[in-house]
């Protein structure tokens, strides 16, 4: 059996007060497991940037449970003094913007998040050169940020998101940036490592061409969350 990665109860987040209240997401009640790939499916603005943060120990919700890893992180209220600690230790973050940092080398923006982990320098170096390999960008270990095609440099910060050994990858459109034939790559990337790695993974898309690569699929309408059947 696989095993519960992620845990959602009724979890909810309402910004603002009284009258002037608007409710993000509304009562969401999921479960995503080990070696997983699902969308989070919905039109701008309706809730799922909210409700992947909430997931990421970023937002806080206004009510509901959240588990990770067996691990309960909220329930009414955080349940864990430092939600630094469970980004560094559980979660990867990819998003539609590469975000490498443009004065660093490739094999350095893939070392630099074991690093302030505590890792030694040559225990970070060979996981960065084996999760480089493993991506099809080994040869790229020198170069620049600025010297990367687009599909490269997305794979690079897949590299960077699996360098703390996480039990979750959270996504905010990765493929956004990239023409179709790179999307596809990417996301038969990512859907290699959740089904190789057993990781977790969460990825906001509004890319239906990208269904077909996911196991699972949760819409979301106006802050309601619906498995898609």
């Amino acid at each position: 059996m696989k095993k519960r990665i992620i845990s959602v109860e009724n979890l909810s987040k309402t910004y603002g007060e009284g009258e002037s209240a608007v409710t993000a997401i509304k009562e969401a009640t999921f479960e995503i497991y080990a070696g997983e790939t699902v969308a989070l499916l919905g039109p701008s603005g309706s809730g799922k940037t909210t409700l992947i943060t909430m997931i990421g120990c970023i937002t806080e919700p206004s009510s509901g449970k959240l588990i990770l890893d067996g691990e309960l992180m909220y329930d009414q209220q955080w349940k864990i003094s430092d939600t630094r600690r469970i980004r560094r230790e559980k979660i990867g973050f990819i998003f539609q913007a590469h975000n490498l940092i443009p004065f660093l080398n490739v094999l350095e923006n893939v070392t630099i998040v074991s690093q302030m982990n505590g890792v030694k320098k040559s225990e970070a170096d060979k996981k960065a050169q084996e999760l480089l390999d493993y991506l099809g960008v080994e040869d790229k270990l020198t170069k620049m940020p600025s010297q990367l095609s687009g599909g490269q440099s997305q794979r690079v910060a897949i590299a960077r998101s699996l360098a703390n050994n996480p039990k979750i990858i959270l996504a905010d459109e990765p493929t956004a940036a990239l023409d179709g034939e790179r999307a596809l790559s990417v996301m038969q990337l990512l859907r290699k490592l959740a089904h190789e790695q057993e990781v977790a993974i969460v990825v906001v898309t509004h890319d239906e061409r990208m269904l077909p690569l996911f196991d699972r699929i949760l819409r979301v309408e106006d802050g309601v969350v619906k498995e898609s059947i």
